[in-house]
């Protein structure tokens, strides 16, 4: 007979009548549950595996390839990282995939880094919005923040727009791993979090 570990649990039914003890038990399971993210993020970005949707190469190559080229040209590894997950959403966010990437490195990275994963779309439709009869040039919309916009439009021409390379050599998903889990163990903007810290508030 194996035995089942207990946990303490919240007891209110509205949680207005939570408790500092409801959420010290909340808290206390929270901690765990958020250090393990990077392995529900990988794991997530295996889903991607042998899905080609049409292309040269299944998704999860071409993530890893675009963190590749932009590992191998000298980027950082939050760069990296973004690099490696920016079409992780193509599973739950078919419609809208930059922003499901953005939103899980949204805690994690600099604003400049999310604002890139998060336009990264609209971008690479330059290369091919045209052939749909679509605006190739609706990024034009950003030229506004000339910055960002070459940064973005940078990524697209130089690492994502160029990682569908059949015949390269693409860095495997363990080589990125240790940079998903660096990146991932410090929060730097949750309303959870307070600020300059890197866990979850606490019950006082």
């Amino acid at each position: 007979m194996s035995e089942t570990t207990t946990h303490a649990r919240a007891t209110f039914s509205h949680m207005e009548q939570g408790t500092r003890e409801d959420w010290a038990a909340i808290s206390a399971e929270f901690m765990p549950f958020a250090q393990a993210l990077a392995d529900r993020v990988l794991d997530h970005l295996r889903l991607l595996d042998g899905d080609c949707g049409g292309f040269p190469i299944d998704r999860l190559t071409h993530c890893l390839q675009t963190a590749t080229l932009a590992h191998r040209d000298g980027r950082d590894e939050e760069y990296v990282v973004c690099a490696l997950l920016h079409d992780i959403g193509d599973t739950l966010g078919s419609f809208n995939h930059p922003d499901i990437a953005a939103a899980i490195l949204k805690p994690f990275v600099s604003p400049e880094n999310l604002w890139m994963v998060e336009k990264h779309g609209v971008f690479q439709g330059y290369y091919f919005f045209h052939h749909l009869g679509l605006d190739r040039n609706l990024r034009e919309q950003f030229r506004d923040q000339p910055a960002l916009f070459e940064r973005t439009a940078e990524f697209c021409a130089k690492y994502d727009g160029a990682a569908f390379m059949q015949d390269y050599d693409t860095l495997p998903l363990s080589f990125f791993e240790p940079m998903v889990r660096r990146v991932f163990a410090r929060p730097r903007n949750s309303m959870y979090v307070k600020e300059n810290e890197s866990t979850l508030a606490q019950p006082a």
